[in-house]
């Protein structure tokens, strides 16, 4: 795929619905701020269209907080979505064509959220990104196996993946290629493990980043990382060929996502520090960032 011309120089003839509609899911009371990173990094990343699925009591908030991005509310119990609203979701997926819908960040681990979260990864038709709480609450058994939906990104820290595989993290660490690689085939899908040299595979080949630096441990860092991959799935399937393993093409994204964010931490910490560094600052330097990558050959 040509993520030069993707990325840096549009086709004139062009509009927004070229470049894919993201729908992130998620928010709650206290945690509104992790969706807002995610959407912004998901637009910068050069998504068409981005919405938030986000409690309706909450909603004045990210009306405010966000301007390119849309909102759309969803029934909630106390600040938390409700399980009812999987219905809602299903019907606007389905009407506003979204090509990628990414959830977790924010969204809480209650048991309201438990239900959401496994009813949505049977939704057909989008690509799924599943991060934070969504992994958290994710029914490994039962929803993950028996999905409807191939195409699935997961993005668990060490802490999330240990929640996922019951392995401790000081083993997950001690062996991460081979039980990510094997996660990943077994399941079917794209991991990415988030740590010091994160890993991205999907079950055959595996990748390691070299990129970024401890400043990045930061909170919304992993906001902003799903962000950046959901705005990639966003345009990459959008402009994928007939026929194309879309498997295939959910793996080379995930990595560039993961480079890209990367980069971007990188290029910021130059300037600001390491520990001056906030999520923020990363999706700010997603521009430059898609620049070096393409001139350097990193995608």
């Amino acid at each position: 795929m040509d993520w030069k011309r993707i990325l840096i120089k549009r086709d004139k003839d062009t509009h927004k619905g070229d470049y894919g509609h993201v729908l992130i899911v998620g928010g709650s009371k206290g945690l509104t701020g992790a969706v807002c990173l995610s959407a912004s990094a998901c637009l910068k990343a050069g998504a068409g269209l981005v919405t938030t699925a986000v409690p309706e009591s909450l909603n004045h908030i990210f009306e405010i907080k966000l301007t390119e991005v849309m909102t759309f509310p969803l029934k909630d119990y106390r600040g938390v979505i409700s399980p009812e609203s999987f219905k809602d979701i299903s019907k606007f997926v389905t009407r506003k064509k979204v090509g990628v819908l990414g959830i977790g960040p924010g969204i809480s681990s209650g048991k309201g959220t438990k239900q959401l979260v496994n009813k949505v990864v049977n939704l057909k038709g989008p690509a799924l990104v599943l991060d934070a709480d969504a992994l958290n609450v994710l029914d490994v058994k039962e929803s993950l196996k028996k999905r409807k939906n191939r195409f699935i990104i997961l993005t668990p820290h060490l802490g999330e993946f240990s929640n996922l595989t019951r392995v401790p993290v000081n083993e997950i660490k001690k062996k991460r290629k081979k039980l990510a690689k094997e996660f990943a085939l077994r399941y079917n899908l794209i991991l990415v493990l988030k740590s010091n040299n994160t890993i991205v595979t999907d079950g055959k080949d595996i990748f390691e980043n070299s990129l970024g630096n401890p400043g990045m441990a930061t909170a919304g860092s992993g906001d902003v990382l799903t962000g950046i991959i959901c705005g990639l799935a966003s345009q990459a399937l959008k402009k994928a060929e007939a026929g194309v393993d879309i498997m295939k093409v959910l793996f080379e994204l995930a990595k560039m996502g993961v480079i890209l964010h990367s980069l971007s931490g990188d290029i910021a910490a130059k300037s600001l520090t390491q520990a001056c560094l906030t999520a923020s600052d990363i999706i700010d330097r997603i521009p430059p960032a898609i620049k070096k990558g393409s001139t350097n050959g990193y995608y």
